[in-house]
């Protein structure tokens, strides 16, 4: 799958609408996803960014992107990562996620996902960093992912 995901994306990118069109893919894949109509911006080994539009059906009570609609956005991001990154003949599953919540998310974010690429091999813990930016560069959410990442069977 991995290779499918990255060589989706660079078949995809380079095409117009493609992103997009790479976007509404990977959100049949996972469908959870669908709820913040996540637009891709970059996948790659080691990283991947999207952006998490701020629209009313993320919204909380207060007007700003609910604080876990954020973490489907970077979860989403680190999802992409690690299908373009996970080595051939492993497979990764999420052990846990841990986020401070820095600033009110006031606007579109763009939700990012970078490891280290010396991690996959050092395994089986591979740290995910993680932010959520908003446009003007605030920094509203970061934290880590941890990835389990295993032999395939």
């Amino acid at each position: 799958m991995a290779n499918q995901v990255l060589g989706m994306w660079e078949k995809f990118r380079v095409m117009p609408g493609g992103t997009r069109a790479f976007s509404v893919a990977f959100t049949w894949k996972a469908p959870y996803f669908r709820s913040i109509r996540p637009r891709f911006v970059h996948v790659s080994p080691n990283y991947a960014s999207l952006v998490l539009p701020k629209r009313r059906a993320v919204q909380n009570h207060i007007g700003t992107v609910h604080a876990i609609a954020v973490c489907n956005g970077l979860e989403a991001a680190m999802g992409a990562l690690a299908e373009a990154t996970v080595p051939s003949g492993k497979r990764w599953l999420p052990k846990g996620m841990e986020v401070a919540y820095l600033a009110k998310s006031t606007s579109d974010l763009t939700c990012s996902a970078e490891t280290d690429p010396d991690a996959w091999t050092a395994g089986p813990d591979v740290p995910v960093r993680v932010k959520a930016t908003r446009e003007d560069g605030t920094v509203v959410v970061e934290g880590t992912i941890n990835l389990w990442v295993t032999d395939k069977r």
